[in-house]
């Protein structure tokens, strides 16, 4: 039950790297008109009005957050701003509640260390995934001796534990794209067959 008004303080002032930066991450996921993508753990919706935009008037970017709060916010804050092509989805703690090869492209930006059942979540999204599909991740490093205890405490696993879940969920690591000093950004493309066999 988040306080909007707050994570908006919070998520979008320029202080924030990720807000800082999300014009050089929105560059970096190249999306492309008529794509379908989601935004994972979509927060206040920053990043899913902006997809919108890149790919309308044909694409869709469904905003994807476990908070109703964040999902009415994004509902509202998108009908204000005549944008048509975004659709709020109210996920689970296991799954992301997004339809089979649905989407082209999932972007998941400081969320996947808040995943509490990271296969499950990862299963979800691998088969939304469309054959060939991209995930982006952004996330915090956490290494000790360089990032601070609040970040240590709070991000669950770093870069590398990431990686091998990920790849172990189905996905080819592609690149890193460095952009942020305490944040990275990796990319993943959608292998052929998951080891559940979806």
């Amino acid at each position: 039950d988040p306080d909007v008004d707050r994570f908006i303080m919070m998520f979008e002032g320029e202080s924030r790297a990720i807000y800082k930066h999300r014009f050089d991450i929105l560059n970096a996921l190249a999306l492309e008109p008529g794509q379908d993508v989601a935004d994972i753990g979509a927060g206040t919706g920053f990043f899913s009005l902006m997809f919108a935009e890149k790919v309308a008037p044909k694409g869709t970017v469904y905003a994807v957050d476990i908070a109703e709060n964040f999902v009415d916010h994004i509902r509202d804050n998108a009908r204000e701003h005549g944008i048509k092509n975004v659709k709020p989805v109210l996920c689970t703690e296991r799954d992301a509640k997004l339809k089979k090869n649905s989407v082209d492209v999932v972007f998941i930006c400081d969320t996947y260390h808040h995943f509490e059942y990271p296969f499950d979540t990862m299963a979800s999204i691998h088969k939304a995934l469309r054959p060939g599909g991209k995930l982006m991740i952004v996330d915090f490093e956490r290494v000790k001796g360089i990032q601070n205890d609040w970040t240590l405490d709070h991000v669950r696993c770093g870069k590398g534990t990431v990686t091998d879940e990920v790849k172990d969920s189905g996905f080819d690591f592609v690149e890193e794209i460095s952009i942020m000093d305490e944040q990275y950004v990796i990319v993943f493309r959608k292998r052929d067959v998951a080891l559940d066999g979806n």
